[in-house]
């Protein structure tokens, strides 16, 4: 036996002779040693911007949206709240080219929700955005599934959720406003993306490449159709239009201003309901 083999034989009979604690370790079994911090829960943060597709962010302008972040595993809310701020620099937004990791809501000052969860594990989550609060009859919802991962903050332009249509407001006549028949009257309507920005030729939001256009209902049933044109002012479109028969409109009528953009995928209704008189009801005497 070379001298190698005679040392290796000495340690082993000393192991056994001795039973040294050094001689019974086995690298190879030992449990790892345990890290508690391995299982705490980390601060994560998480920005939120939800945005009118094609347009700015929903900011106070149109009352801004609703967030909630949803675990899918328990169905536990784990945050909810309100987008708040600006609706963003629309030359940033707009006209700015941008390589495609680069920020584009973040660069300015946009509006958005952050919260900070506290998390021990990576969490599926369900991210939901509903709005424009202040313009029900237009909100719009959207949703995304992502991973959470704790300690790794999703900060910058965050998650973008996208909200696709149209805020469509009938601006006259105004609503339940009682019509007299065979009364020419100007339907007139203001089109906006939903975050407040108006359209109108040769914008940013180009009316020309959008189809706009009114009709007058009678019940469920399309007694007219308008082709309606910008008017000058802002955001609003207009058409002229008889008003029906009262015989023929018992209940009423219905306008609805349609804006339909299948290119551009934002589509947006406004619709108003309208008493049907048969004459103008004469004025009082004063005194009467």
């Amino acid at each position: 036996m070379n001298s190698a083999g005679k040392t290796l034989s000495s340690v082993l009979w000393l192991c056994l002779l001795f039973r040294a604690p050094f001689c019974l370790a086995d690298p190879v079994l030992q449990d790892p040693p345990k890290n508690s911090r391995l299982n705490e829960s980390q601060p994560t943060t998480v920005v939120v911007r939800v945005v009118a597709h094609g347009s700015m962010v929903l900011g106070r302008e149109v009352g801004g949206a609703r967030v909630t972040i949803t675990d899918v595993e328990n169905g536990q809310i784990l945050a909810a709240g309100l987008q708040q701020g600006e609706a963003g620099d629309q030359n940033q937004i707009m006209r700015t080219p941008r390589m495609m990791d680069e920020p584009v809501y973040s660069t300015r000052a946009s509006a958005s929700y952050s919260t900070t969860l506290e998390l021990a594990r990576p969490t599926l989550v369900d991210i939901t955005a509903e709005g424009p609060l202040s313009y029900p009859a237009a909100a719009q919802r959207a949703s995304t599934r992502v991973w959470l991962i704790p300690g790794q903050d999703l900060t910058n332009d965050g998650i973008v959720l996208t909200l696709n249509g149209y805020i469509v407001q009938i601006e006259h006549p105004k609503p339940n406003e009682p019509l007299i028949a065979r009364e020419d009257v100007t339907l007139r309507a203001s089109i906006r993306t939903l975050s407040g920005a108006w359209v109108r030729p040769h914008g940013d939001w180009d009316s020309r490449k959008i189809r706009i256009y009114g009709e007058v209902l009678i019940g469920e049933h399309v007694f007219e159709r308008l082709q309606m044109f910008y008017s000058g002012r802002k955001a609003d479109f207009e058409a002229p239009f008889f008003v029906p028969l009262s015989k023929d409109a018992p209940d009423g009528i219905t306008l609805r201003v349609i804006a339909a953009d299948p290119a551009g995928g934002n589509f947006g209704v406004g619709q108003a309901t309208f008493p049907v008189l048969s004459e103008r009801l004469p004025l009082k005497k004063r005194g009467s």
